[in-house]
């Protein structure tokens, strides 16, 4: 079996905010809707303090709230872990904006652009009629990922099977990799490094994983 994972070092993020921007360019997605954003956030007791930068997105839970209060059944859960949306059949009620607990889900009713009503050529070109009224969110980039295993490539390893936001991390902070294989990268990082996941009291299980106190 494959489980897709994404493991996110707090300690070498530095919230320069360019998986963010890869993320926008990938996906075009408009003003105000970001799949993925970084949180800068501070913690601890003064004098006792630290700055940190928290990377944030879709994080395609073993358990997905979205899914279970779906009434069309738009949202799934594939058998790799990745969960995903049927444009097609999605009615655009909003229940699963309100049920993700980790504020990963978006809903644009009609176009918008950069530059207001005036579309760039990149915007025009890869412009996705499908996507207003509907549920959307961060998807681990699968169309790269199947792509790239059709191809022979290695999702986490082969940059063009891989997220945009992994390929642009400035700092290395972020990784993609099949958790199944005890001997993939983000297997051999949880397994030698402290980690924990967001909001994983609520059971959702959530897939993206937060290094702390890393080891070099």
């Amino acid at each position: 079996m494959t489980k897709w994972a994404m493991t996110a070092d707090l300690g070498r993020c530095v919230g320069c905010q360019t998986c963010t921007t890869a993320c926008r360019h990938a996906n075009n997605t408009p003003p105000g809707v970001q799949y993925r954003k970084v949180l800068d956030m501070e913690i601890g007791e003064f004098p006792d303090v630290r700055r940190v930068f928290v990377p944030v997105g879709c994080m395609h839970c073993d358990e997905p709230p979205c899914r279970d209060v779906c009434p069309t059944t738009a949202t799934t859960k594939r058998a790799d872990g990745m969960v995903m949306i049927d444009y097609d059949i999605c009615i655009g009620c909003g229940y699963c904006i309100l049920a993700c607990p980790y504020q990963a889900r978006y809903k644009v009713t009609k176009p918008t652009f950069a530059f207001k009503d005036q579309a760039t050529a990149n915007e025009t070109k890869r412009y996705d009629e499908r996507l207003l009224g509907v549920a959307q969110k961060c998807t681990f980039c699968v169309d790269r990922v199947d792509s790239g295993l059709a191809q022979g490539l290695k999702p986490g390893i082969d940059p063009e099977a891989t997220p945009a936001c992994v390929n642009a991390c400035l700092a290395k902070a972020l990784t993609f990799g099949d958790l199944d294989d005890p001997d993939s990268n983000v297997s051999t990082l949880l397994n030698k490094n402290k980690s924990f996941r967001m909001h994983e009291e609520l059971g959702t299980g959530p897939n993206i994983h937060y290094l702390w106190e890393t080891e070099e």
